[in-house]
């Protein structure tokens, strides 16, 4: 049975995907359904309740909350997968090249790679967007920054475990290039952790990036985002109490959708339990 038929097959993965696909067809069809944009304003509806015109009701500025939260949930999901993404490309070509070569290579990686678990995320990402700025790349380099040595470290434990398997031995007895036998041989056998481990960090990157955006350190306004419609809404929050929680809520769905799905996808995956899914 393939990995996607298995998948199908287990409960927990099975609702994940569910969610994450109806999350990602919502925030991409969802602005081209509704009336109003993110940025349209209206001052004779400032605050209003959620009603029939404004499901989500609307901001001090009278701007549609649904609209805000659908093209910030747009925005975050995009800076958190391409951060994910990056992080993931680089993080694993450090952990293959360590896991591979040994000795003072993987030393001198591994102490780099030290050197950013020594900071906590959310402070190192802090650092990192103070020192070269509010910009949207920025925003994805420090988030990939700060997930680049936990793919470094994965891949790096599961490449010193299949490097002196009798499949890479014998490609390094042909002549093999290394490069080539990282590529072809080892990454597609120690792809499975790697792909699990992008799930999870998917979710905690939407963490992450909110948590900047609400201090003001994420994205710049007049672009939405989750993180800062959070923000606008607890500066109002006993008179219009929708706006921090609508965005609340659907940052809550997303890390649901994202972290069930991980879940499923690690069971599939760890031999352990890849007979019980």
């Amino acid at each position: 049975m393939s990995s996607f038929k298995r998948l199908l097959h287990h409960p927990t993965g099975l609702v994940g995907l569910l969610i994450v696909v109806v999350m990602v067809a919502v925030v991409v069809i969802g602005p081209h359904v509704i009336g109003y944009g993110p940025e349209d304003m209206d001052f004779m509806a400032m605050l209003a309740p959620p009603s029939l015109a404004h499901p989500f009701g609307t901001d001090s500025f009278g701007r549609d909350v649904l609209s805000r939260v659908l093209q910030g949930a747009q925005v975050s999901l995009v800076i958190s997968a391409g951060s994910i993404l990056l992080a993931a490309a680089l993080g694993s070509a450090i952990g293959i090249m360590s896991g591979y070569w040994g000795g003072w290579v993987d030393s001198v990686l591994m102490r780099l790679m030290d050197l950013l678990f020594a900071f906590p995320s959310f402070i190192l990402a802090m650092l990192l967007m103070v020192l070269f700025g509010f910009s949207t790349a920025n925003l994805v380099a420090a988030i990939a920054l700060v997930y680049l040595p936990i793919f470094a470290r994965i891949t790096r434990n599961n490449t010193g475990l299949i490097r002196e398997e009798p499949f890479v031995q014998a490609a390094r007895l042909m002549g093999r290039h290394p490069l080539a036998i990282m590529v072809s041989d080892i990454l597609p056998n120690i792809l499975a952790p790697i792909l699990v481990q992008a799930s999870v960090g998917v979710a905690f990157a939407i963490i992450l990036e909110a948590g900047l955006s609400f201090i003001g350190l994420g994205v710049q306004p007049p672009t939405p985002s989750l993180g800062g419609i959070m923000a606008d809404g607890r500066e109002y929050f006993s008179r219009a109490p929708w706006v921090l929680t609508m965005s609340g809520v659907a940052i809550s769905i997303a890390l649901l959708g994202i972290n069930l799905l991980g879940d499923g996808l690690r069971d599939l995956t760890d031999p352990k339990l890849r007979e019980r899914a």
